[in-house]
């Protein structure tokens, strides 16, 4: 098994390509090691020292590592979880479950920000190992929650502010900002 591994804007963060389907729909985020009991492959990881977030995303693994860690030290670990737990047979996560999909509920509004989301935005995100998920809109301002490298990335303000902020008010008019959600 050849697994390759791509720098992210987030010096914190490396994205791991197995070469193969992490998870079939959607993205989960483990943000600590008790969050990741649900799944054998971010257990694994989280057993490394010095891992402080797992995210899974359709054909890829994003690891974000403690501040006083290095990757020259900690990256033959990770890609020594990743093929364990693949050779394991095991499955990735235990219960997957669904995320950030357009609901009937949705006013018009609502549903064309989560497309434009699903179809604009987060393919490209995904490209640097995060996601993307809409979490709000009240009173002109769409609220979104940042995964994978995209979570304490330098460079999210500007990707939110210049890119999705700009990206969302040209195609929906009632949209004046957009905010990272707390």
């Amino acid at each position: 098994m050849f697994i390759q591994t791509e720098q992210t804007p987030n010096p914190s963060t490396l994205k791991f390509l197995p070469g193969r389907v992490v998870i079939d729909k959607g993205t989960v985020d483990f943000a600590s090691a008790e969050a990741g009991n649900v799944s054998p492959l971010a257990k694994r990881l989280f057993a490394i020292e010095g891992v402080e977030r797992v995210f899974l995303g359709s054909d890829f693994v994003t690891v974000t590592k403690a501040a006083d860690r290095d990757w020259q030290v900690m990256k033959p670990s990770i890609l020594g979880g990743i093929m364990e737990h693949y050779t394991s047979g095991e499955p990735v996560v235990l219960d997957q479950g669904a995320t950030g999909d357009a609901s009937a509920d949705d006013d018009e509004v609502v549903a064309q920000i989560k497309e434009l989301l699903e179809t604009r935005v987060r393919p490209a995100v995904a490209q640097d190992g995060g996601d993307i998920i809409f979490q709000d809109f009240r009173d002109g301002v769409v609220y979104l929650h940042m995964q994978g490298s995209c979570s304490g990335c330098p460079s999210s303000t500007a990707t939110l502010k210049m890119g999705i902020e700009n990206l969302l008010k040209h195609y929906v008019p009632e949209v004046v900002e957009v905010q990272a959600a707390q």
